[in-house]
């Protein structure tokens, strides 16, 4: 299968206040944010990519294109609604800080798999159609560019968590283990008998590497040699 670079979108105001922005409109990425998503792009600029798949929302479709502008070709650049933010009713629009008294939190926090929000979505629904819609690009650049096609999705950070929580063969109610920062990026190969984790929650590096076919067969016995830089 093809190699998914998972991106989450930079920081914005939303995530400096400490507000949770869901699917609110109008939510942009601040000038950190900006940093941190160029700071991303020149990392992929090495990559020829063949996709740069986008969550809907505005902070994810600009942290999208930092990444498109440093390609020297023209990846495909769709927006994929399932890879969106969770939807958390209610809790949408409020302080981190006030949620946290609810008495939800720390199910969210500890059994997430039993978690709806008022008004809003499951966690165990988000997961499933994130993951779903993963798999599914992935199979269609595959199919289309072949084992060696690299591409990136841009989404959120409990989607990338969750999706790598299913790369881990990890239960949902452990996800709240893996951190996500902003415009960090995490690697994922769905091979033909089980994905393999190739890196999480990355900010700084050189990812050439990404460049060179990656073998997709049995994991080396005592780790192998890595991977070589063009």
């Amino acid at each position: 299968m093809a190699t998914v670079i998972l991106v989450r979108h930079g920081r914005t105001t939303a995530n400096a206040t400490g507000l949770l922005a869901g699917r609110a409109a109008g939510v942009s990425l601040d000038q950190i944010g900006r940093d941190q998503a160029a700071l991303t792009g020149d990392r992929l600029a090495a990559v020829p990519l063949v996709g740069v798949v986008s969550s809907p929302l505005e902070r994810c479709q600009q942290t999208a294109q930092f990444i498109l502008d440093r390609q020297t070709g023209a990846p495909n650049a769709p927006v994929e609604p399932d890879l969106t933010e969770c939807d958390y009713g209610q809790w949408q629009g409020r302080m981190l800080s006030d949620l946290a008294t609810e008495e939800l939190w720390p199910v969210v926090q500890s059994q997430p798999s039993a978690v709806v929000f008022p008004g809003g979505e499951s966690m165990a629904a988000m997961q499933s159609r994130s993951v779903a819609a993963i798999r599914r690009h992935d199979a269609a650049f595959e199919a289309e560019y072949g084992p060696g096609a690299v591409w990136v999705a841009v989404s959120h950070g409990d989607i990338i968590k969750a999706v790598l929580a299913d790369a881990l063969g990890m239960h949902l109610d452990l996800f709240q283990r893996i951190n996500v920062g902003p415009a960090s990026v995490s690697i994922v190969r769905y091979g033909a008998s089980r994905p393999s984790v190739y890196a999480t929650n990355t900010d700084a590096g050189d990812l050439s590497w990404l460049s060179n076919h990656i073998h997709s067969g049995d994991a080396p016995v005592g780790g192998g040699a890595g991977s070589k830089t063009p």
